[in-house]
């Protein structure tokens, strides 16, 4: 697999461009990056003409790897100001870990065109989500039950892993629902993206390593290394500035040009799904 220098420039470009914008979105809006860095990596790996059967695959496992420092920067600076519910965190635990198990399956279980397609719908409902509802939800906060709170971090725990996200993109529309302030819900995301990126990433790299049908180079099961590297220090510069910039600008027009730009993500990634199925 040789790459000329001019394509090692522009894979690195659009790498680095994409994990800046990941890591920004992570700490602004508590989406945890992922739905950002999933068509970067496999935009990536599609360049470097890895493995169509197992592409998807690393490009949700990789994204899991990244999101595991970018939420560890997210969250501590948004516990600087005091807005991460961690009852809320401890009480999905256990919950969001037997999500991320049986996701796994699921993830492992589908072939590249079910994946890609997966996540073209998910990305599409997030956007229509971030233009439309984001800010029309819930002002006062409301009691959340038991029985909801673990029926509630299963699913987020179980899609999160195919999607290859920190479920922020799942946990701050559940807690505005519930009335939660905005910048609350998004610390507390960060934090529970932390425990789904370290959890899934874990299960995704053992579940490769089984199955053991990973022919692309620098990777551990389904986690590549070089896409880990490139992104982690990019996305942890940018998720920290991304945290501080959420209490100092009004996110309403931002919100409806990131739910924009998720409706063309998704649409990209269908045609992709057309192209390969």
């Amino acid at each position: 697999m040789d790459l000329t220098s001019i394509e090692v420039i522009n894979l690195l470009v659009v790498l680095s461009l994409s994990a800046a914008v990941a890591g920004f979105m992570a700490g602004l809006l508590g989406v945890g990056g992922g739905i950002v860095m999933v068509p970067a990596l496999y935009y990536a790996f599609s360049v470097l003409d890895f493995d169509l059967v197992t592409r998807m695959h690393l490009s949700v496992g990789t994204s899991l790897a990244i999101i595991i420092p970018t939420s560890i920067i997210s969250t501590r600076t948004h516990m600087q100001y005091n807005a991460v519910d961690f009852n809320m965190v401890k009480s999905f635990g256990i919950f969001i870990l037997s999500g991320v198990i049986l996701g796994t399956f699921l993830a492992v279980g589908l072939k590249t065109p079910a994946l890609v397609l997966f996540f073209s719908i998910f990305a599409f409902m997030v956007g229509l989500f971030f233009i439309f509802f984001r800010e029309k939800l819930v002002e006062r906060p409301k009691k959340i039950s038991s029985l909801t709170k673990n029926i509630s971090g299963i699913v987020i725990g179980f899609i999160s892993v195919p999607l290859g996200i920190g479920g922020g993109s799942l946990m701050v529309p559940f807690m505005r629902t519930f009335g939660y302030d905005i910048r609350k819900s998004i610390g507390t995301a960060a934090a529970i993206g932390f425990l789904i990126a370290v959890s899934g990433t874990t299960t995704m790299i053992i579940s490769g390593n089984i199955i053991n049908n990973v022919n692309s180079p620098f990777s551990f099961g389904y986690v590549n290394l070089l896409g880990f590297l490139v992104f982690v220090p990019v996305t942890m510069i940018m998720a920290r500035i991304g945290a501080k910039v959420v209490y100092k600008i009004n996110k309403k027009l931002l919100s409806k040009i990131f739910g924009t730009f998720l409706i063309i993500v998704s649409i990209r990634s269908y045609i992709e799904y057309l192209n390969i199925s």
